[in-house]
């Protein structure tokens, strides 16, 4: 039989998990903003941390994992905001607004990550292309949800054209806040500039898609 786990004991240890992974991540990001991605070693953010090398490894499998600590819900951020629509609203005005509420916190999803960050992003090959893949990823993930929303085949080329479009705005929009963070603007700043640009890049989404997977 196994043994039980008191709730207490249980959530005390889940609490000990994250803090740990959460220090961890803290130097590695501190580390890789001062020496540069590529120059940081697993054993560097170890030392750091206080830790041994296998525990980073057990909480973070790759090294990009330990920059780009919100990749999982960057994956998924679309598809969610397709999946919770409102009743009468389409795939395109769910995302619009939720990309607007993104920019309103300023969400490191969207692409608010600090210009230090948003640095170490730009210089590194590695996280460049990781960056790169994870768009690819989101568009995946996004028609995925688009089928399902509409009750087509994933593959359905139309499918597959929405998801890439919608995709590609999002993308376009990701790019411009990274670049108007590496020129020092400021977050309130970058936020009323992308809340106008972002209006341009819907309206031209709008006279194809404003109908498209209404809930």
């Amino acid at each position: 039989m196994a043994t039980q786990v008191p709730p207490l004991k249980a959530g005390l240890r889940e609490t000990k998990k994250q803090e740990t992974r959460q220090l961890i991540s803290d130097h590695a990001t501190r580390l890789f903003i001062a020496q540069g991605f590529e120059q940081t070693t697993i054993a560097e953010i170890a030392a750091a941390a206080r830790v041994a090398k296998k525990t980073v490894t057990n909480y973070f499998p790759r090294k990009e994992d330990l920059a780009l600590d919100h990749q999982d819900r960057f994956a998924t951020s679309l598809a969610r905001a397709v999946d919770a629509r409102q009743p009468g609203e389409s795939a395109l005005a769910a995302l619009r607004r939720a990309f607007a509420d993104s920019v309103a916190a300023q969400d490191p999803v969207a692409g608010f990550s600090g210009q230090e960050f948003a640095r170490m992003i730009a210089d590194s090959p590695t996280l460049s292309t990781c960056v790169r893949g994870l768009h690819d990823e989101r568009a995946h993930h996004l028609a995925r949800a688009l089928a399902e929303a509409t009750g087509a085949d994933p593959d359905d080329i139309t499918v597959r054209a929405v998801a890439d479009l919608l995709g590609s705005a999002h993308r376009t929009l990701f790019q411009r806040i990274q670049e108007l963070t590496l020129a020092g603007h400021p977050g309130e700043r970058i936020a009323r500039t992308i809340t106008a640009e972002a209006a341009q890049v819907f309206d031209l989404l709008e006279p194809a898609l404003a109908d498209y997977a209404t809930a």
